[in-house]
């Protein structure tokens, strides 16, 4: 079995994304996670490592992993945007919290016909598609209807 650098050095590779010690940290930092990392949270979690880094080290190594397609940016709420991975390409979507920026992954097996369906009637070719459902968590949701609760009865 490969070890996890040797992997990390494979995608990139894969994906012609120039490999750096920082682009594998950054990479790794974002497969290693289920919470799709802000580049603020991914900075915070290698700055000991590399204590020359900066943040804006972190967006530059993103926007190429963005623009290699090797992980997907999710514009949540705010100002912030957080970043995933599809492991071997299998496909998911995303459920984000329009009030604290939460990222719940979610599959749906029925949207791949989407990109078939893209192919036959406008004639697309190397399809691809990517989901973002907006709404409020559970948790905000019970907060929000709280907080209404309470206005109503002041």
């Amino acid at each position: 079995m490969k070890k996890r650098s040797e992997q990390l050095v494979e995608i990139l590779k894969r994906h012609n994304a120039r490999v750096t010690e920082q682009r594998i940290a950054v990479l790794d930092a974002v497969m290693r996670t289920n919470v799709h990392p802000t580049a603020a949270e991914i900075y915070d979690q290698l700055k000991d490592r590399f204590p020359s880094m900066s943040l804006a080290t972190v967006y530059n190594n993103l926007r190429v992993l963005t623009s290699e397609k090797v992980i997907v940016e999710l514009r949540t709420s705010g100002d912030s945007s957080r970043y995933d991975y599809f492991e071997n390409g299998e496909q998911h979507y995303h459920a984000v919290c329009r009030s604290c920026g939460k990222v719940v992954d979610f599959s749906y097996p029925e949207l791949t016909d989407v990109e078939l369906a893209a192919a036959r009637l406008v004639h697309f070719h190397e399809t691809s598609h990517q989901l973002e459902v907006y709404g409020l968590c559970d948790a905000c949701y019970q907060k929000s209807h709280e907080s209404n609760r309470l206005q109503a009865l002041s």
